[in-house]
């Protein structure tokens, strides 16, 4: 995947702060769910949320 450089920079920002990162894999979608500290099925429904492009 190829993302504009500002996108890589806050990703690469967020993972410093110990965050997560799950975009979309549907090709030309920009959402993307940043989390962190959350209980694994928090987790769970946050990727969910993300990766199923027909729930957003």
């Amino acid at each position: 995947m190829n993302q504009p450089l500002p996108e890589r920079v806050t990703d690469a920002l967020a993972l410093l702060t110990g965050q997560r990162i799950v975009r979309c894999p549907y090709p030309g979608c920009r959402v993307s769910v940043r989390y962190r500290h959350v209980t694994p099925d928090e987790a769970k429904r946050l990727i969910d949320l993300a990766t199923d492009h027909a729930r957003h």
